[in-house]
């Protein structure tokens, strides 16, 4: 597929761009209307694609914590013995929490975590119905709101009897950018993982206690843009930090629900190593 149209997907999930002005683009990139409805299956995500991880050895529940302006909602997800974990928060990308984000949450809680995955959207009332919606609500959203609504899993986590004290998170495109937030702003988060997220101001990265690991996409030019100044300063602070470009992929490679910009292999590398990662600064 021609990199073309990867860009332009790019520039309307994270750019106001509407639906009708995308698709008269990609109308005049592929030659025909008819050529563009063809490849919208393959560029555009689709949660019945999402994996499903076996659960008969997890817990599951759907929980709420208190938020601004309303409730949060979070999807949690553990081992099934009833003891203490250290936790994991899954950050969704600028949808909400959806199918995907949901098994990557149990694929954290079948190595051994108590993983909980808070939706972003949920605070500001009812959930939209459809992608379109959703990246409209996003727009909306208060960037101190998201804030405080994800620091407040922290309160909530301390609250449950199945957490042993010790924190992570990871997070995806916009939870990518989220997770470097947390570093800079909870000083008690020992571990952050950034799937090809926005990066912290440069005069903050001193805050940061958290152990990072940060991945990145080759072909993401957006994002890799604020790379080199992140890792300088994150030697600078002498913060513990691990980096990975992985060459010849795309934004949101991770996501097995966009075929045309999934890639299998960077996807398994790069969670495994996060769950290494974890391993290393959690357990």
């Amino acid at each position: 597929m021609k990199q073309e149209i990867i860009n332009l997907y790019d520039e309307y999930t994270h750019k106001p761009l509407s639906r009708s002005d995308f698709i008269k683009k990609l109308v005049l990139i592929t030659g025909s209307t008819a050529a563009a409805m063809s490849i919208l299956p393959l560029i555009e995500v689709s949660y019945a694609n999402a994996a499903v991880t076996n659960q008969d050895d997890l817990f599951t529940e759907t929980i709420s914590y208190p938020g601004v302006p309303g409730t949060m909602q979070a999807y949690v997800a553990r081992p099934k013995a009833e003891k203490k974990y250290a936790a994991v928060i899954i950050i969704h990308e600028n949808r909400g929490l959806n199918a995907h984000i949901e098994d990557v949450a149990r694929r954290a809680a079948k190595a051994g975590y108590l993983a909980i995955a808070p939706n972003a959207l949920s605070a500001a009332g009812a959930l939209p119905a459809n992608e379109d919606e959703a990246r409209t609500k996003f727009q909306e959203l208060k960037p101190e709101n998201n804030l405080k609504n994800f620091m407040n899993v922290f309160d909530y986590l301390a609250t449950r009897k199945d957490f042993n004290g010790n924190t992570g998170c990871v997070g995806f495109c916009w939870g990518g950018g989220m997770a470097n937030t947390l570093a800079v702003n909870v000083a008690s988060l020992k571990a952050a993982v950034a799937f090809y997220g926005k990066q912290p101001a440069t005069e903050d990265v001193s805050k940061i206690k958290a152990a990072i690991q940060l991945h990145y996409a080759g072909l993401d030019e957006r994002v890799n843009a604020g790379t080199a100044a992140y890792e300088e300063a994150l030697k600078k602070n002498n913060i513990t930090y691990e980096i990975y470009q992985y060459e010849g992929v795309n934004h949101a490679f991770h996501n097995d629900t966009a075929p045309a910009r999934y890639n299998e292999a960077a996807a398994k590398l790069a969670w495994q190593r996060t769950l290494d990662f974890f391993g290393k600064h959690l357990k």
